[in-house]
């Protein structure tokens, strides 16, 4: 530990917070973080359907990056995902408050067939709700609801969509996952990944880190399934005599890549950190056996946050689930990470030390990310490097403590000159660059944004 300690410039913790501090005030994001802690008829059929930008009426934005007018306050979603069909359902309702007036929300959507939006109003002391014109534009995976009477200032406004969509094949958005058992029977999952910018491929959204908001979200699902989110289940309600509805409790403020939600069979075993919250690992039944050690590792480590920062988790609960069809590492989704299951699961009796050490950093990666990134948030991409640098810094300060006998110091050498040798191609770029559209974002997810910083 000593000999770590000499080589990371910020591991005494009054250092550490108070360059975290100064570097969030230089490039003023604080702001982000202070917010997080304080049936139709024809005609109506036809007055929603989806326009695009192209024809006969213009698009009314020409920029990538959506406009500070309206801002979502709080989130109302149902999804019903059917793993037979694997198709999705949903419907959207969020409230938002109006800052410049407009008689336009512009917001993202991908792949999603709206069926129906509308915009409710006050009008005297009732609420009117009515339906509105989608515009698409799929250039910027943007849409916009054309309303017919202005959107006043100092105002809230509640939207309100339905649609549907196919379950992403891909690894993004809300996609389908499978998995088969020991009897060679293969099951299906549905799972999220939306980091960094494929919430718009499950619900309409304000799809941008800075536009934080809350979350109430409810999943139908069979019986036979178990439905999982950021925030624990309050209630569950019967559907149409075969389904069960799932209501998750409200969430923090927080952005929209960081929810998540997974329908699944998925076995668990859980335990209590010292300060009351719930610690589950999440895994396929024929895989349970294997979630031990990350179960321990989880609450050494969420304990060690805490105590570290001085700052509670503000959640009752942190979920650690291992998807079979993953192809980030890990995420960080806030009370639900996602994990690879060779990124998660550790058998005792057949898996190696490196394959322990490799665990137990990814574990303390993305629980760090429930203060950086999740609690004080980049507000644009271009900033990745405050998530990532930070996260990874800590895996190292967290792990030399918390599991001293992985000897993480000698790993974190090593590791200096791999960021090094990254940062001296001609491929090396600065920490912080300019990103406008989906694919300069992806590109920000490499080791100059993970390693170099961080070294």
């Amino acid at each position: 530990m000593a000999a770590l300690f000499s080589t990371l410039p910020f591991a005494d913790k009054s250092s550490l917070m108070m360059m975290m501090m100064m570097m969030m005030m230089t490039i003023g994001i604080l702001n982000v973080a202070v917010s997080v802690n304080n049936d139709h008829s024809s005609k109506n059929r036809e007055t929603a359907d989806v326009v695009s930008g192209n024809g006969s009426k213009p698009f009314p934005w020409d920029k990538m990056r959506l406009p500070k007018h309206v801002i979502p306050v709080h989130y109302d979603l149902l999804l019903h995902p059917n793993l037979t069909t694997l198709t999705f359902t949903g419907f959207a309702r969020i409230e938002i408050t109006v800052n410049q007036q407009t008689s336009s929300v512009i917001l993202h959507s991908k792949h999603l067939q709206i069926t129906r939006a509308a915009i409710q109003r006050r009008m005297g002391n009732s609420h009117t709700e009515e339906e509105v014109m989608v515009l698409e534009y799929p250039p910027f995976e943007q849409i916009a609801l054309l309303a017919a009477f202005p959107l006043h200032v100092g105002q809230n406004y509640t939207v309100s969509i339905e649609y549907s969509a196919n379950l992403s094949e891909s690894f993004h958005g809300f996609y389908k996952s499978t998995y088969r058992t020991q009897e060679g029977e293969v099951r299906v999952l549905a799972s999220t990944q939306f980091e960094p910018t494929a919430a718009r491929m499950a619900f309409p959204c304000f799809d941008e880190p800075s536009f934080k908001a809350r979350f109430s979200i409810k999943i139908r699902r069979e019986p036979k399934h178990l439905a999982l989110s950021n925030m624990p289940i309050v209630k569950s309600v019967s559907v149409a005599n075969w389904l069960v509805e799932d209501h998750f409790d409200v969430s923090v403020k927080m952005s929209t890549y960081l929810v998540a939600f997974i329908v699944s069979d998925f076995k668990s075993v859980s335990k209590m950190t010292t300060s009351g919250i719930k610690i589950s690992v999440y895994t396929v039944p024929d895989k349970i056996n294997q979630a031990d050690y990350a179960l321990d590792a989880a609450v050494k480590l969420l304990d060690f946050y805490e105590n570290y920062f001085s700052i509670p988790y503000p959640l009752p609960k942190q979920d650690l689930a291992a998807i079979p069809d993953f192809q980030s590492g890990a995420m960080e989704n806030w009370g639900l990470t996602t994990y690879r299951e060779s990124s998660l699961l550790y058998d005792p009796e057949k898996s190696s030390a490196s394959a322990k050490l490799w665990i137990t950093m990814i574990i303390a990666h993305e629980l760090a990310h429930q203060w950086f990134g999740n609690l004080v948030t980049m507000e644009w991409w271009n900033d990745l490097w405050l998530n990532e640098g930070f996260a990874k810094f800590m895996e190292y300060v967290s792990v030399s403590i918390t599991h001293p006998d992985l000897k993480v110091e000698d790993y974190f050498l090593g590791k200096c000159f791999d960021a090094m040798e990254v940062d001296a191609l001609n491929s090396s770029h600065p920490v912080s660059t300019p990103v406008e559209d989906p694919a300069q974002i992806q590109e920000m997810f490499d080791d100059v944004s993970y390693e170099k910083v961080n070294y």
